[in-house]
């Protein structure tokens, strides 16, 4: 099970992700302490092709750290016929003590990650890089992170053994589950489907306003992450099982298999990408007024909010499209 090429790929990819990281934030120590744009000493000539060269591999590498997350979600998902009980990648992840933990990271990873590729392509606009101490204070946070998350992986992976039994989706997702999961599960699905609503009203439309007249930056940011709990809690609590048309069924890893058309994997991406974005164009505020990317930042922050918004949207729009027509009457059960 060892040698399945997707876990291969997510063995090679963390421990690369993580090597390059490490190395980053190495260089990083040194830059804090000793970068002067205005220097034009041996030392500054080779932290700036440092830091040129690192920036450079941490797009591409930090890229695939996005994708890994669903990598690591598909791949979960295909060994499911392994292990007696499972029919999705709920119950792989449960097989044992490190499945859920390393998917957890993953999502802090991810997060950080788009955020850090935010600043660094914001950064690289500025002619004396502007940004440069705070993406590799960001990278110095998201090392032990990442490490973490590899370390978890390899023990995941490492301790599958064929056969176990274990728990199905339908268990772990239940009203009558001992866990947070089952708490979100039980709520009334009338209030889960007015905040949804209401959050997602309120993010586009301090989105646009941000759009058109470049304030409220901070509340959009804040609304986009809010939006992005709210939502993940909602396919918890009353979007899946529109799709799978049962009402006891609250799983949110059926719907990336092929009898629902991989639908999932269409709504987290849009999901994640509107938070990432929305929460990015908060990130680049405070730098609004920095002299060499003042004509820059509200260009992004634009481009930025419109996407996340047309990725809110979407999703909404296909969520409630699954609503509208399933045969599933939710309410009253």
């Amino acid at each position: 099970m060892v040698f399945h090429p997707s876990i291969l790929a997510l063995y090679v990819s963390s421990i690369l992700i993580a090597f390059v990281v490490f190395y980053a934030a190495f260089y990083g120590v040194q830059i804090l302490r000793r970068w002067n744009i205005e220097s034009g000493s041996e030392g500054q000539l080779i932290l700036e092709r440092k830091t040129y060269l690192i920036s450079t591999l941490l797009t591409y590498l930090l890229g695939f750290e996005l994708l890994s997350l669903f990598l690591y979600v598909f791949t979960a998902d295909r060994l499911h016929t392994f292990f007696v009980g499972a029919m999705c990648a709920a119950g792989t992840l449960y097989v044992n003590d490190y499945g859920y933990p390393a998917l957890i990271l993953k999502v802090v990873n991810f997060l950080l990650a788009g955020l850090w590729l935010i600043l660094n392509y914001t950064d690289n606009r500025g002619y004396d890089y502007p940004l440069i101490r705070k993406k590799y204070m960001l990278l110095l946070i998201m090392a032990p992170l990442i490490l973490a998350e590899v370390i978890l992986q390899a023990n995941y992976f490492l301790r599958l053994r064929p056969n176990i039994i274990t728990s199905c989706c339908g268990s772990l997702f239940s009203t009558g589950e001992n866990s947070f999961a089952s708490e979100i599960v039980a709520l009334p699905t009338i209030p889960m489907k007015a905040a949804f609503y209401l959050s997602m009203t309120l993010t586009v439309a301090s989105g646009a306003y941000f759009y058109r007249k470049a304030r409220g930056g901070y509340l959009f940011s804040s609304m986009s992450a809010i939006t992005l709990i709210v939502s993940f809690a909602s396919i918890l609590s009353f979007i899946s099982p529109y799709f799978y048309e049962l009402p006891t069924h609250h799983c949110p890893f059926c719907i990336l298999q092929r009898e629902y058309r991989y639908v999932g994997y269409q709504l987290y991406i849009m999901l994640f990408g509107g938070g990432i974005l929305g929460m990015g164009a908060g990130v680049l505020m405070p730098f609004r007024e920095v002299k060499s990317l003042s004509g820059i930042v509200p260009s992004i922050q634009k481009r930025l909010a419109f996407i996340s918004v047309i990725l809110f949207l979407l999703f909404t729009a296909a969520v409630t499209f699954g609503m509208i027509f399933s045969n599933l009457v939710l309410e009253g059960y």
